[in-house]
């Protein structure tokens, strides 16, 4: 896939455990998502990131690697991917597999052999340190979990890194024989076939040399600048480019690389640099959230939203690929903790939809956020799946606060608020998600009362329906390059709710208008530099057609528009 072809995609994110069970264990799997192609085709999406489906314990639904080269018998079997994959491809849909190459299982053969030994072989596979002088561990670094990234394992009297769980140790990437082992992996799967990669946490691969310690006053988690964007990373990703992607040159390479500058962006995406194809741009991801406290949500404005786009758009968009995406399966769903409102949460989410498909950049859909599904809350720490979330609760309940108060910052922060299972079929227990209805799934569903109107089966049948508005953008998308290949020109740039730009390409020019406000907001066009010597014509909004704002195909001028509705969302034709 080459990069042209990679900015006029639309990517789907499937979390596998919680999109389809066809087996009735209450688990997402293969044949699941096998019976569900059909569906997404009409959506319209080309490509599919399919989350980790490799054997694992599953301490991090799949994340934590027990056997690359091996399905999880929760998922399927090698043959089940192999058909997905023939079906996907026999109807021009291209997968992308998540890899996590940072680090593995504690239950990884590699680590099981490291920890044997100080002489074993695999030794180096891993990072391991005696503890300092004083018997404490190497160094202060916290982990992901908010505890020390040190666990101390009495067999060889030395401590292994882990930037995540205590079960998820660190790769160590300045080990040469590690690294050939990475690479005959990676060439295996694209054997096989598959479209290419979205690749975890890439940018921690490379650790200062020293492992240093970091001041107590740096952002959470404390050691981040040490692991992130490292000395040799960049190295490691030119060598992990020849030694397998370089080989397959349609495949796609899309990095998950936190707190980058614009600069490094460019680092990683260059194509003359040999590294990866695209890398997301996360800073809307952490909208409404402290970055000092993980647990804590902030106050977030528009303003950051237009200054994250506006920079991502300058420094990036016309030298290297970058994806957007505001819902995934390590965040809370934006609706309604960020934006939407109860009885504007429909409305909200189809101004996400037209937020994320008319940016600057390549459109990541994660599952649900196409029906507009809120954000999942549950009343007893119990119900919870995560092992952060869990981990928590438990430290801040010993550590004096209440059972409520902790529970009340979970409901916004907890990753398992994106995790509950798709809405297939309003009129079963589970709505479809298991063939037998008795069936429970692997996390509980939130309370059904507050689901009505969100399933599958409900908006298929209903006009209007966020469903049918994500179906209609995308199918936009394939039709005007404009949407991914247009020049972007904020508009409004002191607004504090509206964000108004204009994507231009070639002769075509669209002025697209967002509310993000719950309440009305006035425009006033006088200060605009720019001038409209023309009319326009709407060609989509998100609110039913009525009197104002003008039917589609009906002709206005700029100066007539002067407000918008509550999350409400208008696209011209200029």
């Amino acid at each position: 896939m080459e990069n042209k072809t990679a900015r006029e995609s639309v990517i789907y994110q499937i979390y596998p455990p919680s999109f389809m069970d066809s087996n009735n264990d209450g688990w997402g799997d293969l044949n699941g998502i096998a019976t569900r192609i059909p569906y997404l085709h009409q959506l319209g999406i080309d490509t599919i990131w399919l989350g980790p489906v490799y054997d694992s314990p599953m301490i991090d639904n799949g994340y934590d690697i027990r056997d690359y080269y091996k399905i999880d018998p929760k998922y399927g079997t090698m043959e089940q991917f192999e058909a997905l994959l023939e079906q996907l491809h026999h109807i021009d849909m291209k997968l992308i597999m998540d890899l996590v190459i940072n680090h593995t299982s504690d239950e990884h053969p590699w680590f099981e052999q490291s920890r044997s030994a100080k002489d074993n072989p695999y030794r180096n596979y891993y990072i391991w340190r005696p503890a300092k002088s004083d018997g404490t561990e190497p160094n202060n670094w916290r982990s992901f979990q908010n505890e020390s990234a040190w666990t101390y394992d009495e067999q060889t009297d030395e401590y292994y890194l882990h930037l995540f769980d205590r079960k998820q140790p660190d790769l160590n990437w300045e080990h040469l024989p590690l690294r050939q082992e990475i690479y005959k992996m990676i060439r295996w799967w694209l054997d096989k076939g598959i479209d290419g990669f979205r690749l975890d946490a890439i940018n921690m691969i490379s650790k200062h040399p020293d492992l240093p310690d970091a001041s107590e006053d740096d952002p959470h988690p404390i050691g981040q600048k040490y692991y992130k964007n490292g000395p040799r990373i960049h190295e490691f990703l030119q060598e992990l480019n020849r030694e397998t992607f370089a080989h397959y040159p349609h495949i796609l390479t899309i990095g998950e690389a936190p707190s980058l500058t614009m600069e490094q962006v460019l680092e990683y995406t260059l194509p003359d640099r040999k590294e990866l194809n695209m890398v997301l741009a996360m800073d809307m991801m952490r909208l409404g959230k402290d970055p000092h406290d993980p647990w804590r949500s902030a106050d977030w404005s528009v303003s950051q939203l237009k200054e994250s786009v506006a920079k991502w758009y300058e420094h990036v968009f016309a030298r290297g690929e970058y994806g957007v995406y505001l819902s995934t399966h390590d965040h809370p769903r934006m609706i309604p903790d960020v934006v939407g409102h109860h009885e504007h949460n429909m409305t909200a989410a189809k101004l996400i939809a037209t937020f994320l498909h008319l940016i600057p950049g390549v459109p990541l859909v994660y599952q649900g956020e196409e029906l507009g599904l809120p954000n999942t809350t549950y009343d007893r720490i119990e119900d919870y799946r995560d092992q952060g979330t869990v981990h928590y609760y438990e430290e801040a309940v010993a550590n004096g606060q209440s059972a409520e108060e902790v529970l009340s910052g979970i409901h916004k922060r907890s990753r398992d608020g994106s995790r509950s299972p798709m809405l297939w079929d309003h009129q079963h227990h589970n709505f479809g998600f298991s063939p037998d209805e008795h069936v429970e799934p692997w996390i509980p569903f939130p309370e059904k009362r507050g689901l009505k109107g969100y399933s599958v089966s409900e908006q298929e049948e209903q006009r209007g329906s966020v469903l049918s508005y994500y179906r209609h953008l995308i199918a936009m998308r394939k039709q005007f390059p404009i949407m991914s290949h247009g020049s972007f020109t904020m508009l409004l740039k002191d607004h504090s709710e509206v964000f108004a730009f204009i994507r231009e390409w070639q002769s075509q020019r669209w002025l697209i208008l967002l509310n993000f406000a719950d309440i009305e907001a006035e425009i006033d066009w006088t200060q605009e530099y720019r001038v409209f010597p023309t009319s326009m014509v709407k060609i989509l909004g998100n609110y039913p057609h009525t009197a104002h704002p003008p039917h589609l195909e009906e002709e206005q001028y700029i100066e007539d528009l002067q407000y918008l509705r509550p999350y409400e969302v208008l696209i011209y034709r200029m």
